[in-house]
């Protein structure tokens, strides 16, 4: 039985074959899976499908989603968008001391976004795609908000589905799109 660790190292094995024979050069696929699992870190294609057997100790490393920072100049003025209007849940904030800028955590069912006051931390008018499942469900939301700082359309024909573009204070473009079955 393999598992979802050594099929992701054999599918590595076989495009380094492939890129090696596009090149003239032909080597084993056994050679193949021990130069993989040695750049994945481990001594041998043993140790890795070893590895790669045990509950909790993946042999290929994980990434998890990345978190969009998002510099906002005062985090007092963009939380209101981000938490009354866009629904959002402040989650944490970090201050070094007092006086210093402000990095908070905010989110929304899977999508986790940073705040940032600090210099040097993303750019105003960014971009973050956030997938959501129903883009016309989130739309009616927002349109309901009292006050509702801005009314958003949804562009039925963008490239990455149906996507509403939000943009905040700030300049920070938030793309909620709701992606196609096929992507």
């Amino acid at each position: 039985m393999t598992s979802p660790h050594t099929d992701h190292a054999k599918k590595l094995a076989r495009l380094l074959r492939a890129d090696l024979a596009a090149a003239g050069i032909e080597i084993p696929h056994g050679l193949a899976l021990e130069l993989v699992a040695h750049q994945l870190g481990t001594k041998d294609w043993n140790v890795l499908a070893a590895l790669a057997s045990r509950a909790g100790s993946p042999a290929v490393p994980a990434i998890s989603p990345g978190v969009p920072v998002l510099r906002v100049m005062s985090v007092a003025q963009a939380l209101p968008f981000y938490l009354d209007y866009l629904g959002f849940t402040l989650d944490w904030e970090h201050r070094f001391e007092p006086g210093l800028p402000l990095y908070v955590q905010v989110s929304r069912s899977a999508a986790v976004l940073h705040l940032s006051e600090h210099h040097g931390d993303g750019v105003p008018s960014s971009v973050v795609w956030v997938p959501v499942r129903d883009v016309t469900a989130l739309h009616k939301e927002l349109l309901a908000r009292p006050n509702a700082p801005v009314r958003p359309g949804i562009d039925p024909d963008a490239p990455g589905g149906p996507t509403m573009h939000v943009i905040d204070p700030y300049g920070n473009v938030l793309r909620f799109a709701q992606p196609s079955s096929a992507q």
